[in-house]
């Protein structure tokens, strides 16, 4: 089981980290919404809950809750940019379907 992020997505989590001044790693997680069902979450991880999975990739501590992750497993994270607008892309080798709008999947 792995969670990883490529350079990219690496250097813009960092970045972040240095300019909130503290923090350990990136939460990576599900939640239930939208028309396919699942949307990703992510937030700034200050401190690491006791149940929390951690990865570490290109220098980035991920932390994923035990339920979410059998939604995330093997999945890759990505930071792209096109035309005007840059985010996160996630590669989940899990997912079968997503919505139109590309906010939300179902596995």
């Amino acid at each position: 089981m792995a969670i990883t992020l490529t350079q990219k997505a690496a250097a813009h989590v960092n970045r972040n980290l240095q300019k909130r001044g503290k923090g350990c790693g990136l939460r990576l997680g599900v939640r239930t919404t939208g028309c396919s069902g699942l949307a990703y979450q992510l937030e700034y991880v200050d401190d690491a809950a006791p149940e929390d999975q951690m990865f570490e990739s290109n220098g980035v501590k991920i932390f994923i809750d035990p339920k979410s992750l059998a939604y995330l497993d093997g999945t890759e994270l990505d930071f792209v940019r096109e035309g005007l607008n840059e985010g996160f892309k996630f590669q989940n080798p899990n997912m079968k379907d997503e919505c139109g709008c590309g906010e939300s999947f179902r596995v």
